[in-house]
């Protein structure tokens, strides 16, 4: 990753964002509520627990076919999913609840899911929200050598067939992040003096990270298998990580990976070429806005438009505030990239794999 960050262009014209931040403040004063989350997130967050952590424990102390267990691990990696995208991604962007010490709690939900609060906020809350969809700086686009998600990344010969095996590879996420990629992230966002907030304790930080994977290991596997078959417990966990792996990546490439959005890239003077807002808005895509189903389980990242604007909003007023979001930006002449279905957003992620999948032209 590159390590000289890019700034953006501090002109507009347009007043987009300051006009966008005044209308939404004025949602929110009108209609007396806070930006945080209310009752609904509260009972959501028990809905995801129960689906994550009750087939656990039936699991273990319930006898049942092996066709029954591995059913339930696959819901338990639905749940898992759940929790992430409802619970820890609104506590760890301080919008789950009003209370500081709330969204602590929820934002380290992240432990019991197989990942670490200090890399997750420098990936996700540092380089992905500031530095959207740019190569070498947003790390959302690096899939290393076996996926190509820009024009930027080299191409080899087997890319062509990348819009096939690819969501194969994208269940493996959550196993990645509980064997190697913690540690890899940590030993980089140390080294580059990274922080989301206070600046880390690099001692404190690895004493958490290895304690916090020993607790994860003994939960999801030691413990069971005290009560179950061997096997039965490395396919379970490999089914429960695998469906919320699936899960996790096909939300996230829906909002970024796309024909329409750009991959900007900085000028000579390491500048680009808009502000941060009107960037997302070239960055970013909507998603089946208007299935409350998808809404509901996606923690509103159906609406990525709103929240890599308002990161600090809870996803369950996204749909609210669409509205003001989308007339704005049309007011300004500026692009709001939507998908009517996630279907159609999902057909539009596989031709752009194709697409990037296709050995470059030679410049004349």
């Amino acid at each position: 990753m590159n390590n000289t960050a890019p700034t953006f262009a501090r002109n507009d014209s347009m007043k987009f964002f300051r006009t966008l931040n005044s209308r939404v403040n004025n949602y929110f004063k009108e209609n007396n509520i806070q930006k945080t989350g209310n009752w609904k997130l509260h009972l959501k967050t028990v809905v995801m627990f129960a689906m994550f952590l009750v087939p656990y424990f039936f699991i273990l102390f319930m006898a049942m076919p092996f066709w029954v267990h591995f059913l339930g691990a696959i819901i338990t990696g639905i749940g898992m999913a759940g929790v992430g995208m409802n619970v820890m991604h609104d506590g760890n962007h301080g919008s789950y609840s009003s209370k500081p010490w709330l969204n602590k709690i929820m934002g380290g939900s992240i432990y019991i899911l197989a990942g670490n609060v200090y890399n997750w906020q420098v990936q996700h809350n540092v380089l992905h929200h500031t530095y959207t969809n740019i190569p070498g700086h947003d790390e959302d686009l690096d899939a290393g050598r076996v996926i190509r998600f820009t024009k930027e990344a080299k191409w080899e010969k087997f890319h062509a067939f990348q819009h096939y095996y690819s969501i194969f590879l994208y269940g493996l996420l959550t196993i990645n992040w509980c064997l190697t990629t913690d540690f890899k992230q940590m030993g980089g966002y140390l080294k580059r003096k990274l922080s989301y907030g206070d600046a880390p304790n690099p001692k404190n930080l690895w004493t958490g990270l290895v304690i916090s994977k020993i607790v994860y290991f003994s939960f999801w596997l030691v413990i069971p298998l005290l009560f179950v078959t061997w096997w039965k417990v490395l396919i379970g966990f490999f089914a429960m990580h695998y469906t919320a792996g699936l899960i996790l990546s096909v939300v996230f490439q829906l909002a970024h990976i796309i024909d329409d959005t750009t991959n900007p890239n900085p000028n000579p003077e390491g500048e680009i070429e808009n502000t941060w807002a009107i960037h997302q808005l070239f960055t970013t895509v909507n998603f089946a806005p208007r299935s409350w189903i998808v809404n509901w389980y996606t923690g509103g990242l159906n609406h990525q438009v709103e929240h890599h604007l308002f990161p600090h909003i809870s996803h369950i007023h996204y749909g609210k505030i669409a509205k003001i979001v989308k007339e704005t930006a049309q007011e300004c002449d500026l692009p709001y990239y939507e998908y009517k279905t996630m279907f159609s957003a999902v057909i539009a992620h596989f031709k752009h794999l194709k697409d990037l999948g296709q050995k470059p032209l030679l410049a004349a």
